[in-house]
């Protein structure tokens, strides 16, 4: 408790760029923990669903079962079930239902990714500011005779170290759950469209089965 009251107070020093660089930390601790935890409650998928899409022929009541199993909004199974509810028609159609739903999947996954983006560059700005500030105050106090304040020199140089320190802290925290955030996107959009070309190879069978055009 004592080492995280010595930390705030020296924050402190960090004079007035420090509350801005504290709103960017705390916008960027919030979209990180919102997104983990929507790719932890919303995009998963069971071992025996995945083995189920896997085999070459399956029982659309099994998919179904292993389905109702999802947490409601699970992404993959809103995915799932836009083709499920589609199959009946030709495959074009499907796919084309089923694009449509990626893209809005796609979209709330991006969300909250461009603020992250925009922290990785204004944090370390909002740093130099704070830098700025602090060396001006430096100088201030150096009089035409050359007599200078100690005191007042060293509190603008911490006033800009801390700023700067904080503003680079804040950039690489969002620039890592970014890239992070953005390969696991990429990473789900992929396994979604392998998924549903599977689906979508099975409604074709289905389909010249029973003779339908597809």
């Amino acid at each position: 408790m004592e080492e995280l009251y010595n930390s705030f107070k020296a924050l402190q020093f960090g004079g007035v760029t420090i509350y801005p660089l504290l709103l960017l930390g705390v916008m960027a601790l919030v979209i990180i923990l919102d997104k983990a935890f929507v790719y932890w409650r919303y995009v998963r998928l069971s071992a025996s669903l995945l083995k189920l899409l896997e085999k070459y022929r399956f029982a659309w009541s099994d998919l179904e079962q292993q389905m109702a199993v999802l947490v409601p909004g699970n992404y993959f199974g809103r995915f799932f079930q836009a083709i499920l509810d589609n199959r009946a028609n030709p495959a074009w159609w499907v796919e084309s239902r089923a694009a449509d739903e990626a893209l809005l999947i796609e979209k709330a996954l991006n969300r909250g990714l461009w603020v992250l983006e925009t922290i990785v560059t204004a944090a370390p700005l909002l740093g130099l500011v704070g830098t700025i500030i602090g060396m001006m105050g430096s100088f201030r106090l150096i009089g035409g005779s050359g007599l200078v304040n100690p005191t007042g020199i060293t509190a603008g140089v911490a006033q800009a170290l801390i700023a700067t320190t904080l503003g680079l802290i804040i950039a690489l925290i969002a620039l890592f759950a970014f890239n992070f955030f953005s390969y696991l996107q990429s990473r789900t959009m992929d396994e979604m469209e392998r998924l549903g070309t599977r689906l979508v190879d099975h409604i074709r069978m289905d389909q010249e089965k029973n003779g339908t055009a597809a």
